[in-house]
């Protein structure tokens, strides 16, 4: 399960969504949010899936690796559709114990189960398609104007930027203790969850540990490179707009507007 966690994992390619600069995709992926939440019908919601997967096929992620993604989140998506299908009020279809089944219920199920997996994936397109250190260069750079009041913008941004390039490793880190504490004996697949629950505690301990050896590392290797913040620094690399982040912000304006313009014919 560990190992299907793939969230802040880059995958290079020199397709056209990996050129794109990584200020015109943070935007693109809240453009694409506020969209898939001001869908509300089948028409509208077509739309937005219509454009998660040109993007998906353009970048030629593999969609196992999106489904993959999906295991560890798959409880809590199972979860949330239940509860729409059961406690969403409406014309009554099928009436057991507590429960009740509606006609309003399937469909809120439906598009609740829609709209959170439509999130996961297009959120993690993000992370798929740029390196860490292009997304903090764009975070940054989005989040300048912020300097003016005293906001620690470019300080924010790197401890964001390793917060996702550890998930991986942490995760990695994880598996492996799990798989020593197996070879001793644990056990953290059969019991009541309470029992299993307690089985995780010994995983703890040296999890912590290791973060904090990593993290002091990495400390260590930043002092040794003289960082000081993000005075006077400068970059290998320049961000610069293209057409094709030109054409990208329009398309993103577009699907938002038709999103929003279908919406309020309840479409």
């Amino acid at each position: 399960m560990l190992k299907d966690i793939t969230l802040g994992q880059f995958f290079p390619g020199d397709t056209l969504v990996h050129r794109l600069d990584p200020r015109t995709k943070l935007l693109l992926v809240v453009v694409y949010i506020i969209a898939l939440f001001s869908a509300k019908n089948y028409v509208s919601y077509a739309l937005v899936l219509l454009a998660l997967i040109s993007v998906v096929a353009i970048s030629r992620i593999s969609v196992k690796v999106l489904l993959k993604s999906m295991k560890p989140l798959l409880f809590i998506i199972i979860l949330t559709g239940l509860l729409n299908l059961f406690y969403t009020q409406g014309e009554a279809l099928v009436s057991f114990w507590i429960f009740t089944i509606t006609k309003q219920g399937i469909k809120s199920a439906a598009f609740m189960v829609l709209r959170i997996t439509m999130l996961i994936c297009g959120t993690f397109m993000l992370t798929y398609t740029t390196s860490p250190i292009a997304l903090t260069d764009g975070l940054e750079q989005l989040l300048k104007p912020l300097k003016r009041i005293k906001v620690p913008v470019h300080e924010l941004s790197m401890m964001m930027c390793i917060a996702l390039r550890f998930i991986p490793t942490l995760i990695e880190e994880t598996d492996k203790i799990m798989s020593a504490q197996k070879a001793r004996g644990a056990d953290f697949e059969t019991g009541s969850l309470l029992s299993r629950a307690k089985a995780l505690i010994p995983i703890l301990v040296p999890l912590f540990i290791s973060a904090f050896r990593r993290a002091d590392e990495l400390a260590v290797a930043m002092e040794c490179r003289c960082y000081h913040g993000g005075d006077g620094r400068t970059r290998m690399k320049q961000l610069a707009y293209a057409a094709a982040d030109v054409v990208a912000m329009l398309l993103g304006v577009v699907l938002l507007t038709a999103v929003i313009v279908l919406a309020r014919f309840g479409l």
